[in-house]
């Protein structure tokens, strides 16, 4: 199943236009929806190929791994050692085995794959690491990140982990999501980081002073393409702040999200941009986690109130990661929501572009066939009582406990 998506390859992909991909063939459509094709985007020297199906994403990613030369970076949120992961894996022994320099950084919480199920890359030369693998003051920081870097000049960040369903074009099974293949000096930053995250992870001792020193010390750059990091502590110039600085002024926001409870500071900025223009959100109405989505529905009612447009995606699970606001286009791996902006290690890119920005608003937009407009007399309908305190329930949890409890709680839907 998941090994015919290789035959796809990117080649399916090279656009004719430079402004939009048309793949081979379009997956199954989930309740009369199909992801929109991928589309490539020229940017301040940065090539940029946007890709929303799973197969896509997959063929790119195993694309990227193959035309590696010297090295190859990764770091997964979750890696899961399912058939996708294995796929990935051996492509990664592969080619360690013609030379490459391979290296693997995982998270401790949210990937099941260890050394056992990588035995054959360390075999092969290849390295391998985990992220706070162990119970400390660390122990609620994720490292949610997900890129891969080849040759320190192409690379691939999202939403997307390495597991089956994000991947799969199942309706029932997989996440809707963004992967996005970058070449430029976007890729070189990115490398950057991931050089200093593998210096820390490969350490015997792996002290937590020195990330924050790390994330206090980065620079994203200062021009209209920035490589912006989140972490556990107020980052002069880390993502949220940034993102929270360009709403102030800004009069269109357009932002697809997977799991949505920002602070009450941000949601006041978000209003307030629909005063001054136009707010429109497209949030999940179907995910794996309950919580989540009862927690993003705890905030419709200011929000509506305000005029801002909700819609809740429904064809699939919603895992996508995207904000534009106004012509500064944010993407990565990092959600709206507290331990996104606040908590969780997190890696986004912000590039000031009119028309990227114009492209990817059209990309939200063919989304909308698989969403459902939240009106202010629907979600009074769906409002009762029990489902306030549900949300609120869901709120209190969600900000504070992993996704991977709160799954287990039915409080959203």
């Amino acid at each position: 199943m998941l090994a015919a998506a290789r035959a796809g390859k990117l080649a399916a992909m090279e656009p004719a236009d430079p402004a939009c991909t048309q793949p081979a063939a379009a997956p199954v459509a989930a309740a009369g929806f199909t992801e929109p094709p991928a589309f490539t985007a020229e940017a301040h020297g940065n090539r940029l190929t946007f890709l929303a199906r799973g197969a896509e994403r997959l063929a790119a990613l195993l694309d990227l791994i193959a035309g590696a030369r010297a090295s190859l970076h990764l770091c997964f949120y979750i890696y899961a050692r399912d058939e996708a992961g294995a796929q990935v894996r051996d492509a990664l022994v592969a080619a360690a085995r013609r030379g490459v320099e391979v290296r693997v950084l995982v998270d401790g919480f949210g990937a099941d794959a260890r050394e056992a199920f990588f035995a054959d890359l360390l075999q092969a030369g290849g390295a391998f690491a985990v992220f706070s693998d162990r119970w400390s003051r660390r122990y609620l920081v994720r490292n949610h990140q997900k890129m891969v870097i080849a040759d320190g000049a192409r690379a691939m960040i999202g939403g997307f982990n390495v597991e089956e369903s994000y991947f799969a074009d199942r309706p029932n099974e997989r996440w809707t999501d963004l992967g996005i293949v970058i070449e430029g000096p976007v890729a070189a930053a990115i490398d950057r980081w991931f050089d200093q995250l593998k210096t820390w992870s490969a350490a015997e001792h792996q002290r937590w002073r020195l990330i924050r020193r790390m994330l206090r010390d980065w620079d994203p750059g200062d021009g209209p393409v920035q490589v912006l990091l989140g972490g556990p502590r107020r980052l002069r110039r880390g993502w949220a702040r940034t993102v929270a600085r360009d709403l102030i002024r800004a009069s269109r926001l357009d932002l697809m999200m997977a799991y949505f409870t920002p602070p009450p500071r941000l949601l006041h900025r978000i209003a307030a941009v629909e005063k001054r223009g136009k707010a429109r959100l497209v949030l999940a109405g179907k995910s794996d986690n309950g919580a989540t989505i009862g927690a993003s529905r705890s905030l419709y009612t200011y929000l509506l109130k305000r005029g801002v447009a909700i819609w809740e995606f429904g064809a699939c699970k919603l895992h996508t990661k995207l904000i534009v606001v106004d012509d500064v286009c944010y993407f990565g791996s990092a959600n709206f929501d507290m331990r996104s902006l606040l908590i969780n290690l997190e890696l986004m890119v912000r590039i000031e572009d009119a028309a990227l920005a114009a492209q990817l608003r059209a990309f939200i937009d063919g989304h909308l066939a698989g969403a459902e407009a939240i009106t202010p007399a629907l979600h009074r309908q769906h409002a009762t009582w029990f489902n306030r305190l549900r949300w609120g329930a869901s709120w209190a949890l969600v900000g504070v406990v992993d996704y991977t409890v709160t799954r287990r709680l039915n409080l959203g839907q």
